[in-house]
């Protein structure tokens, strides 16, 4: 959600609104629907920081307006709540991340507007940030299992403005009660990289407490905020878990349950599993060069799945536009099921996926002490372009956080 000041005249000229220019576009658009209703919160300070919308460092000092006793008004749907962010993550993810500089622009405006598609740019300015713990402040009509007061946590999708501000307003379904061991830091640096390791791991692999016991599990690319999480939850459902990493994160992986460590810096990693036993499932934060080999380190006809989050998806579509993009990314994944189908593997891809209701379940492992948060560094809202470079320099260990109040 994207604040913005607004200067007033006559009477009014010396003082300033700051409103949400997600919320004007809605104003005016279906300020007579049905159901619609108007809320206003006050806030005794409000900082703007210039050049923070897109994350990109202007310079080194980072300038800041503040605005004092500004009243923030915002347009609430039925199903949607109005949240004052206690603390929020720069999340890791390639979409979040590198979103700043266009990538997956073409699909995400296509999702925000499809009556009309937007070229690439005009989505700018661009809130960034993907997670959330925080207040409720307001519900919609429709809200019927949160109410102003609730402490919750939420992932918002790539498709809408960002957290790195201090309102944002959430759909209900993608919104949970926080879980109550967890401070507001610690809760906002999950729930991103905890929804996108259960769409990969529950949904598209169609693993779960019920039938992962003794299973034998590979995670590529495991030190990061997605593989953290993972190893943590296959441990839970008491797995057998193999994770890749370099050695400066082998201590850290292991204390979060990791039963073998593979550095990859050490030597080639497909000679160093050749003496494993294969895989039931195998999880692919990395990409590239490791989907040639790592199939076949996964057991022949046995229901055996691989299960990638590098995907060329948006990629195609910035790059060939939407019909040409969606054409080439369905063969893509077409040929590559169908060609490891009949080699006896399941080869699929996976994407984050927000839910209120997934989260729920996080939260249950959460607070019976089966996951913890992986906490990096963390960050003064001052700081967000320091911030995001950290984090796109790669190499993470857990996630970055970013206090914004």
């Amino acid at each position: 959600m994207v604040c913005m000041t607004l200067e007033t005249s006559g009477a009014e000229e010396k003082g300033k609104t700051a409103v949400c220019s997600d919320t004007v576009n809605m104003e005016w658009a279906d300020v007579n629907r049905p159901g619609a209703s108007i809320r206003t919160c006050r806030s005794t300070k409000l900082e703007r920081h210039r050049g923070m919308q897109t994350g990109l460092p202007q310079s080194k000092t980072v300038s800041t307006r503040k605005i004092m006793s500004a009243t923030v008004s915002s347009f609430c749907l039925p199903s949607s709540l109005l949240m004052s962010i206690i603390l929020k993550v720069a999340s890791d993810s390639p979409t979040s991340m590198t979103g700043r500089g266009g990538y997956g622009a073409t699909a995400l405006n296509m999702k925000r507007d499809p009556l009309h598609v937007k070229i690439k740019g005009e989505e700018f300015p661009l809130t960034l940030g993907r997670d959330v713990s925080g207040v409720v402040m307001e519900c919609g009509l429709d809200v019927r299992y949160f109410k102003p007061g609730d402490e919750v946590w939420a992932a918002v999708p790539p498709w809408k403005q960002g957290t790195l501000s201090e309102f944002v307003v959430v759909s209900g379904n993608e919104v949970s009660h926080k879980p109550r061991s967890l401070t507001h830091t610690q809760a906002a640096s999950l729930p991103y990289v905890a929804l996108t390791a259960w769409s990969a791991i529950n949904k598209v692999g169609g693993l779960n407490d019920r039938n992962c016991t003794g299973k034998r599990v590979l995670i590529l690319g495991a030190s990061g905020g997605v593989g953290t999480f993972a190893i943590q939850v296959m441990k839970a459902w008491d797995a057998h878990v193999t994770a890749v990493c370099s050695q400066d994160a082998s201590e850290l992986v292991r204390k979060l349950g990791a039963d073998d460590v593979i550095d990859y810096k050490s030597g080639n990693v497909e000679e160093q599993l050749k003496s494993s036993k294969p895989f039931d499932f195998i999880l692919d934060n990395v990409g590239g060069a490791t989907e040639t080999w790592a199939l076949n380190f996964l057991k022949k006809w046995s229901g055996a799945t691989y299960v990638t989050l590098v995907t060329p998806f948006l990629l195609n579509m910035d790059r060939l536009g939407i019909a040409d993009g969606m054409l080439q990314t369905g063969v893509t994944v077409g040929s590559k099921t169908l060609k490891h189908f009949w080699q006896g593997v399941h080869y699929r891809w996976a994407f984050f996926m927000a839910s209120g209701p997934c989260l729920d379940d996080i939260a249950e492992l959460v607070e019976a002490g089966k996951i913890q948060p992986v906490i990096e560094r963390t960050f003064p809202f001052s700081k967000v372009p320091e911030a995001f470079l950290k984090v796109e320099r790669g190499h993470a260990r857990g996630k970055t956080v970013i206090n914004v109040v």
